[in-house]
């Protein structure tokens, strides 16, 4: 997330940590860095001028220049001023307590507003414990209303349709009935997207905006697209008056100008931010974590979320016995892999986690993970249970049997032997370095 900025926000920290005192020199050098660190990463001018300007008042302030620990005031100054122009606070979505909560989604033709609206779903689903209904409203990208009920099909989520060239705000109108007859606690309005913003796209969504009273008005921006989406956010709010932002595809390499901009320059806060392809790669976006993961500070209260979320905690509580006891198994192993895969991209984890390599050095590669599980699952139960008694003859059985090679199998098993050593220290009370980490995450 958003990684060539915090690459280069890393390496400028990293200088910081050399000096021996704070002076107006190396303040003033430091925040120098850190402004063509920002433009290039296509922050807005203003957004740049008012942090850099923020930054240099506090960062020269008494206080922190006769500090006894010049870096930790300094990333300090520079945290909070990001913070600041993300927005300060979280904006929680508008979700009513009791009856139908309506919000519609509006922005550009492949801003990822039809996806992000089948999370959005999902999102309400699990978190306000309410029955959502998607309203197809979109009739004119082609297969728009088909990819939102394929989407829906593979998600168990319901579905409001109607026959090709009906009016966009009747079938709004008429969504939102069959919403209220089936209980539904939320409506979620997708609607039609277009190449720019035009005078007809206008007024069409003024008028569904009037007839459908949404308690949410959200724009879905993709994040990639820089300062060309902080146009848009300002083309949106002025017509519409947007209430909030949702900023999609965040796990691609965007250099972030789109998530350091938007906030500022609309006065409207960026509710959510989408993370990777699947329904559940989606989260509420909370500025001072943002800025963590942006300066490599880690995002733990995330982090402990999403395993709450995914997590058997009963699984969690048996794997802690099997360390300790020195007990931990491929079939185990396993089961890990497959609670992993629930939490989303092991990249996004990564982020998450203070001090450890961001995606430019530490890649993950899908492909491998599933050559893990197939070379797993070539195994006898015994096999699994003592992986010590693998000789040449099962090596070559495996290796077939999962469509790998003996080559594969063998980096299994040492990679395997290798964590398990790892876990016997954790497991005496042991603790591992940031490298060791890395390291036993990487392996497979």
């Amino acid at each position: 997330m958003l990684s060539s900025l915090s690459d280069r926000l890393s390496l400028i920290m990293k200088k910081v940590k050399g000096w021996g005192s704070l002076n107006e020199k190396n303040i003033r050098d430091g925040l120098r860095e850190i402004k063509l660190a920002l433009l290039e990463a296509d922050v807005n001018y203003k957004v740049v001028k008012e942090f850099i300007d923020g930054a240099t008042e506090s960062a020269l302030g008494e206080q922190v220049l006769k500090s006894l620990t010049p870096a930790q005031q300094f990333t300090k100054v520079v945290h909070d001023y990001l913070v600041k122009i993300l927005g300060e606070t979280h904006d929680d979505l508008a979700i009513r307590s009791g009856g139908l909560s309506v919000i519609m989604l509006v922005g550009l033709q492949g801003s990822g507003k039809t996806t992000t609206a089948g999370k959005l779903a999902r999102f309400v689903q699990k978190n306000f414990n309410k029955k959502p209904v998607l309203i197809a409203a979109d009739i004119y990208r082609p297969a728009a209303v088909r990819q939102l009920e394929l989407l829906c099909e593979k998600n168990g989520l319901l579905l409001y349709k109607k026959e090709e060239g009906a009016d966009p705000v009747a079938i709004c109108m008429s969504g939102l009935k069959y919403a209220a007859e089936n209980s539904c606690g939320a409506a979620i309005i997708d609607t039609a997207g277009r190449l720019e913003l035009d005078e007809m796209m206008m007024e069409e969504l003024v008028e569904m905006k009037k007839k459908v009273h949404p308690h949410e008005l959200l724009l879905v921006a993709d994040a990639a697209t820089g300062q060309a989406a902080v146009s848009v956010a300002k083309g949106f709010e002025a017509k519409l008056g947007i209430t909030g932002l949702i900023l999609s595809r965040m796990d691609s390499d965007a250099r972030g100008g789109a998530a350091l901009s938007m906030t500022y320059i609309t006065g409207k806060h960026i509710k959510f931010i989408g993370t990777g392809e699947k329904i559940d790669d989606f989260e509420r976006f909370f500025p001072e974590r943002i800025a963590n993961r942006i300066l490599n500070m880690g995002d733990v209260v995330s982090l402990v979320e999403k395993v709450q979320n995914e997590v058997d905690l009963e699984q969690v509580q048996k794997l802690e016995k099997k360390i300790k006891k020195d007990t931990f198994d491929l079939n185990d192993f396993l089961e890990q892999i497959k609670q992993l895969k629930k939490i989303g991209p092991l990249e996004n984890l990564i982020d998450m986690i203070p001090g450890m390599p961001k995606k430019a050095s530490f890649q993950i590669d899908d492909r491998n993970i599933k050559r893990t599980e197939a070379i797993i699952q070539s195994m006898t139960g015994k096999e699994r249970e003592n992986y010590k008694i693998i000789n040449g003859s099962r090596r070559k059985r495996i290796a077939l049997g999962s469509g790998t090679n003996v080559f594969e199998v063998n980096r299994l098993l040492n990679n395997f032997s290798q964590m398990k050593k790892m876990m016997k220290k954790i497991g005496k009370g042991g603790k591992l370095r940031g490298g060791e980490l890395s390291s036993l995450l990487g392996r497979f």
